[in-house]
């Protein structure tokens, strides 16, 4: 039978794995969100970097299926199960920080891997249809235009003409098509930036009390291991 401390530190470890599974679920969930929201802008985005959302759904489904075992191994005083799951949460919370050393890293370079990617798509804006569709729906959705203005288009649209997304209302009584007169002025690049920055801020938050939360329990969880073998030791 378990004292009353250890009790205690079982359901206190219960208590913590639920929340430990909670966290995972909660990092699946960013990491759809990221995805389904704003997978259509990963033609302006490294392909490396647009890999991150699908990383945090592995990692969160990863996450929730090891908690399993923390808590079955809490109610059922079970030492080697208790273990287990200490040395995956641990693995799993040295891959977040990983993780988050790197995006950090990445994230510095953004401005310009970003840049190449939008220079890239717009000078094979004619020849594919995907970055086509891209940039049309990128300056209908930001309400802007080219990369840092429409002046960007010059060398794609030679008669001065550009893309009728850069155009939110065009006058007929001056204009047939879109040009830079009626344009909107502001490039996409900056906008595209402040967006992912705000994301990347909040996901930021997430990822740093998710870490608590997740740290708090390999500790109970390593002071349940340890007072199992205890009372094992004293049968």
């Amino acid at each position: 039978m378990a004292s009353g401390g250890l009790t205690c530190v079982k359901y206190i470890t219960f208590f913590c794995n639920l929340l430990f599974a909670l966290t995972g679920l909660l990092i699946l969930l960013v990491g759809a969100m990221v995805q389904l929201n704003y997978a259509h802008y990963s033609n302006f985005v490294s392909d490396h970097i647009w890999t991150a959302p699908i990383i945090l759904m592995v990692v969160g489904a990863a996450v929730a299926f090891i908690c399993f075992l923390g808590c079955c191994g809490a109610l059922k005083e079970n030492s080697c199960m208790i273990l287990s799951f200490a040395i995956l949460a641990v693995i799993i919370f040295l891959l977040e920080i990983g993780l988050g050393i790197a995006g950090y890293i990445k994230h510095a370079g953004l401005p310009q891997l970003m840049e190449t990617q939008f220079n890239t798509t717009m000078k094979n804006y004619k020849e594919r249809d995907d970055y086509r569709d891209a940039w049309t729906l990128l300056q209908t959705e930001l309400d802007c235009c080219g990369t840092n203005g429409p002046n960007d288009w010059d060398a794609i649209f030679p008669n001065k003409t550009l893309p009728p997304a850069c155009c939110k209302v065009i006058n007929l009584s001056e204009a047939k098509e879109c040009t830079t007169l009626h344009a909107v002025q502001q490039g996409c690049l900056q906008k595209l930036l402040h967006i992912l920055d705000s994301k990347t801020l909040i996901l930021a938050g997430v990822v740093l009390a998710v870490a608590g939360i997740q740290l708090l329990t390999i500790l109970f969880a390593c002071c349940l291991y340890r007072s199992f073998r205890r009372s094992y030791d004293h049968v």
